[in-house]
Parts: structure tokens; C-alpha cells; sequence
């Protein structure tokens, strides 16, 4: 029936026995009764910036035509993320040199031990950058697990094939970190860091 409002646990009598349901109220105060047994069949909705939905009709088409529509626009994003990969398989990209003398001097200062997942990581993405398919990878890790370091490393990997390198971040706070991190961990290079955030000014 669509977007409904749960009232709460009801108790009605079903073929002489007293049963529990949930009850959802749709428009005009309609409501609808899901023995509990059968919760699965429904799933929590959370619209788009957190304002209150709409409930659905009962009775009318305007559900189904709300799914057809949503189908459509999924098969529409489909489409359009097939033909963006097929792109960006048959177009070339930049192939990054393999690791300078620098590159290994940069990572053997580092303090700690690397771990396995990060050693994979950036054979990986080594791999990715000195390939010259558009790289496309996405590194996921907990907070303290070495994502910066692996980051860095590409990072100072592309500049020292003579580019430039951006590293957005959510919150100044993190960009302030990074900025430290990354200009500590590179001061025996000639390379210069810098910062854009509210902190700083335009001098």
C-alpha cells in the first residue's frame, strides 16, 4: 500500500483467537493490520532530508505508479553508470613512472610496522597508478587503521612524476591533521604542502 505511519502493537480477534498486529495508518485514517508474524514484509522508510513522508492512499493506483516510476529512474542511473565504465575502459589515462629512489626513502621513514591490509593496498594502487586505465579504486578502513599513509604515499608517488595533488577532506579539523601529517612525513623532500580551509586566510 505504500508509505504508511506505525501506530503501534494491536491486539484483534482472528477466527476466534486473539492475535497481535501492527498497525499501519495510511491517508483518511485508514489503517491496515500485519499479524506480527509477517513483520518482515515491512521495512522502515526514510525520506530524503529527513522530512516527514507523505502517507499513500489505500485503494488507489498512486503506489504502483510511484514504484514504476522509481524502476524507471533506477534503470535510467543504470544505464548511464554502463555506459560511464564502458568509457572508461577503452579510454587512456595518465601511467605514472614506478617508484623513484625517493619514493622507497619516504616509505622506509615511516615509524611503524605497515600492516598486511596496507601493504596490499598500496601494491594495488601502485599497480592502478602505473597503469594507464583510468584508476578507479575505492580504499575503505576503520578510523587509526593507515588509510593517510597509504593516501600519502600515492600522493608523493604522483609528485614525483611532476604533478600536483589534492586530498579533500570533510572538516577542517581533518585538513588541519593531514596538513601536519603530510608536511612532517615530507620535509626531507622537496615538495610543498599547503592547506585551503576557513582557517586560513587569503594572505
Amino acid at each position: 500500500f505504500g508509505i504508511g505511519h506505525f501506530i503501534g502493537l494491536v491486539r484483534r480477534l482472528l477466527e476466534g483467537k486473539e492475535r497481535e498486529f501492527l498497525c499501519i495508518e495510511y491517508q483518511n485514517k485508514d489503517q491496515v493490520f500485519v499479524p506480527i508474524h509477517q513483520a518482515d514484509r515491512l521495512t522502515k522508510y526514510i525520506s530524503p532530508g529527513g522530512s516527514a513522508p507523505t502517507p499513500g492512499h489505500i485503494g488507489t493506483q498512486s503506489w504502483e505508479e510511484t514504484k514504476l516510476r522509481v524502476r524507471g529512474a533506477v534503470q535510467e542511473i543504470a544505464q548511464d553508470l554502463l555506459d560511464l565504465y564502458a568509457k572508461r575502459k577503452i579510454s587512456r589515462g595518465y601511467a605514472f613512472s614506478p617508484d623513484t629512489v625517493w619514493q622507497r626513502d619516504l616509505e622506509s621513514s615511516f615509524p611503524y610496522v605497515e600492516t598486511p591490509d596496507q601493504v596490499a593496498a598500496l601494491k594495488d594502487i601502485k599497480e592502478d597508478m602505473e597503469n594507464p586505465r583510468p584508476m578507479d579504486r575505492l580504499l575503505c578502513g576503520d578510523v587509526g587503521y593507515g588509510k593517510t599513509e597509504v593516501a600519502l604515499r600515492a600522493a608523493f608517488k604522483a609528485v614525483m612524476d611532476g604533478k600536483q595533488v589534492a586530498v579533500l577532506v570533510p572538516t577542517t579539523v581533518l585538513a588541519q591533521q593531514h596538513f601536519e601529517t603530510f608536511t612532517h612525513r615530507l620535509e626531507a623532500f622537496p615538495v610543498v604542502v599547503e592547506m585551503l580551509s576557513r582557517f586560513r586566510t587569503q594572505n
